[in-house]
């Protein structure tokens, strides 16, 4: 089995049951096991048109399935909850990317792990955060922590990592 990290994000219609729906089909894919997941924040957008506030989330599965045919079901489930992609960076009612499996390192056309810019998105690396503090990015073997340092800063972590003791409830804003 295989360690799985996916990166979730709504920020059209009902988001959260956008969110909703993906987890319980990616919960139901042969060959795939739920883990975790990670609380909800609300997100500004990054890059792209004007539009409206983000839902993130990451999820981590197990899979017997390979990256490929993970990434495959996970751009099954988004088509069939009506994500478009008309702009690059634009709105969407649901987006899943696959952030790494394993600690593959995979440079396709079609796939890249861990995702090229993982370590630039604090909607990703806080999830990600919480949902494993030890994971290490498979190309630069930083860890979570260090790459949220680089990003944040070290007093901004520290005050995030406290929050998370304290069980701030989601949606959180960052």
């Amino acid at each position: 089995m295989s360690t799985a990290y996916i990166g979730v994000g709504s920020n059209l219609g009902d988001r959260l049951q956008y969110i909703q729906k993906a987890r319980d089909q990616i919960k139901a894919i042969p060959g795939v096991t739920w883990k975790k997941e990670s609380s909800i924040y609300e997100t500004l957008p990054h890059g792209g048109p004007a539009q409206g506030l983000y839902l993130n989330a990451v999820w981590v599965v197990e899979s017997e399935v390979s990256a490929f045919e993970l990434l495959s079901h996970l751009q099954r489930i988004e088509l069939g909850l009506g994500r478009k992609r008309v702009e690059k960076n634009g709105p969407r009612t649901l987006d899943l990317d696959l952030l790494c499996y394993d600690e593959e390192v995979i440079e396709e056309d079609e796939l890249m792990l861990p995702h090229p810019r993982i370590e630039q998105r604090e909607f990703v690396l806080k999830p990600l955060h919480e949902c494993n503090e030890d994971w290490v990015h498979p190309k630069t073997k930083k860890s979570v922590q260090e790459l949220l340092i680089d990003l944040l800063g070290d007093v901004q972590l520290q005050e995030f990592i406290q929050k998370q003791k304290e069980n701030v409830e989601s949606p959180v804003t960052v």
